[in-house]
């Protein structure tokens, strides 16, 4: 079993297939010895929260990731749809007392997710399994020094 498990949006696939692929190669280089952690595709960002509820619920994971590209578009939809994400991973988060990693760019652009998957503003896929591990560890210093 993985300590983590990965939720990704496929809406704007393009970039979120890279920030899959950067958390997984990433999960590989520091994990090499584990099995690589299971990959849960949802239909777009606003669908990230209940996955990662039913996650954390299952008591299976020590963080979750959750990836995903929202680009501001001409309307206002792209204000509710990053409200909503973000609330619900930080829901689930401290509901679980559970790392829930927020992966998801909130870009201006394509260009600017594209920067953020490998380019000039580094892989955020891979910055997320960072933070996880890092998280997991920090939560377990914490309990450990809390018995």
């Amino acid at each position: 079993m993985s300590p983590i498990a990965i939720i990704v949006s496929r809406f704007n696939s393009e970039i979120t297939q890279r920030l899959s692929e950067g958390a997984l190669a990433r999960f590989k280089e520091l994990k090499p010895e584990l099995a690589a952690p299971p990959v849960y595709w949802v239909p777009g960002a606003v669908e990230i929260p209940l996955i990662a509820e039913r996650l954390a619920g299952s008591g299976q994971y020590a963080a979750i990731i959750c990836l995903g590209a929202v680009i501001r578009g001409e309307t206002t939809h792209y204000d509710y749809v990053c409200q909503q994400v973000s609330y619900g991973c930080q829901r689930v988060a401290l509901d679980h007392k559970l790392p829930v990693i927020f992966g998801v760019l909130t870009t201006e652009d394509e260009e600017q997710a594209l920067a953020r998957t490998g380019g000039a503003h580094g892989h955020k896929g891979r910055d997320a399994v960072d933070a996880a591990f890092e998280m997991i560890e920090l939560c377990s210093t914490i309990e450990a020094n809390l018995r």
